[in-house]
């Protein structure tokens, strides 16, 4: 049986959620009176006033799993579709969509952000599959933005339409963005995507740029014997551009066929542009940035003298960053995932349809990144685990 003190000590993180709630416009004053009335609630006052001056865990502690760390950058997946179908993202034979009831509503999204905008999130990215396939993308930007508390929106794009469609997300509030391209070469890009599309990615960035955003991230998936030739191609658009290009390690997912001899790892990488440009700088990152050079714990990214950019690198196999993570995932159809390579998950958006409180959202939460691993399992084990493809977790 639980004690009265671990009672009245569940009761009050309950109360000062909702004070935040309250706080952020998320709820109402019904729904805060509602948790103290009946049951002799107002004679209750006193007591929890007395038992509030005594040390209570903070809001933050439902994001910080038993490692210390705490998460506060949320990564959502709008949608299961893309019009792309890239070959390290999508099996071959596609994959099985969920019934559109079954994915989160935009006013759920809204909700569960706010949620964890109280618990401490300030960085949301969306993800897909393809987010600009959803014609509603700039309200949900917009509804984001009004979230207390989270200070940067942000799209993860291929960038097939990004460039018809960026001024309505920039009017809606979108603060940064990522586009991904893996080849520079016209023919290539097709192979990789099964589909067509380079010139309008390519349209995308300079859209993006023109735009004033500064940088431009450009996420390359480095493939040996597929496009790691292309390497120092890439990198030479950081002479002339504001793009911040990152290089992402190869990664196993269900149905993408990987292999470590595909595999290209970083500190390959870095020697090879070290040999075209030896005078190339490291420049300190932030400690949860997932892009890196060298071999400390602090990320960091490279630039050579005269770069209008920057070169990076993002090495889940060769060197994990699980140790700094400050991520969270929450699938399309609204599953929480507290680790990119974890087959874990639990389900908030069956808890909220179930009429689950705000509070009991936030428990769950709570529970599940209190069980997060210190980190992922090495690059051969993670092959052989079951695990969602790519395009359905959010990329």
């Amino acid at each position: 049986m639980r004690s009265q003190a671990t009672v009245c000590g569940q009761l009050l993180r309950q109360i000062d959620l909702k004070n935040h709630l309250f706080g952020q416009g998320l709820i109402s004053t019904r729904t805060i009176s509602g948790s103290l009335s009946g049951s002799k609630g107002q004679k209750k006052n006193a007591r929890l006033e007395a038992l509030r001056a005594q040390e209570v865990a903070p809001l933050s502690d439902f994001l910080t799993d038993s490692f210390g760390r705490f998460h506060d950058y949320l990564r959502i997946s709008l949608t299961e579709r893309c019009n792309l179908r890239c070959t390290y993202c999508m099996p071959e034979d596609g994959v099985p969509l969920t019934e559109r009831s079954h994915l989160l509503t935009t006013d759920e999204v809204i909700r569960l952000a706010g949620l964890f905008s109280a618990a401490g999130v300030t960085k949301v990215r969306l993800t897909g599959g393809e987010p600009l396939v959803r014609a509603d993308l700039a309200d949900i930007i917009a509804g984001l933005k009004t979230v207390a508390g989270i200070r940067s929106v942000a799209i993860t794009t291929n960038g097939v339409v990004l460039a018809r469609r960026l001024a309505a997300l920039q009017a809606a509030g979108l603060d940064a963005l990522n586009i991904s391209l893996d080849t520079l070469v016209p023919a290539k890009f097709e192979l990789i995507s099964r589909r067509r599309g380079f010139h309008r990615v390519w349209q995308g960035i300079q859209t993006a740029l023109a735009a004033g955003y500064d940088p431009v991230k450009l996420n390359c998936v480095v493939m040996r014997g597929v496009n790691d030739e292309e390497l120092e191609d890439f990198a030479t658009l950081a002479e002339t551009y504001r793009l911040d290009v990152r290089f992402i390690e190869y990664m196993p997912f269900d149905g993408n066929r990987w292999n470590d001899r595909k595999m290209v790892p970083y500190g390959e990488m870095v020697e090879r542009l070290r040999r075209r440009w030896p005078d190339l700088e490291r420049i300190a990152d932030r400690p949860n940035d997932t892009s890196k050079v060298g071999r400390g714990e602090i990320a960091e990214a490279y630039r050579a003298p005269g770069w209008v950019g920057q070169v990076g690198f993002i090495t889940s196999m060769s060197e994990h960053f699980c140790g700094t993570c400050n991520r969270l995932r929450l699938t399309a159809d609204g599953n929480l995932k507290v680790c990119l390579f974890g087959n874990s998950e639990v389900s908030l958006r069956d808890a909220l349809r179930q009429g689950s409180s705000d509070e009991e959202l936030m428990t769950i939460v709570g529970a599940a990144v209190g069980r997060k691993k210190k980190q992922h399992a090495g690059m051969l084990d993670l092959a052989a685990m079951k695990n969602r493809p790519m395009i359905l977790i959010g990329g």
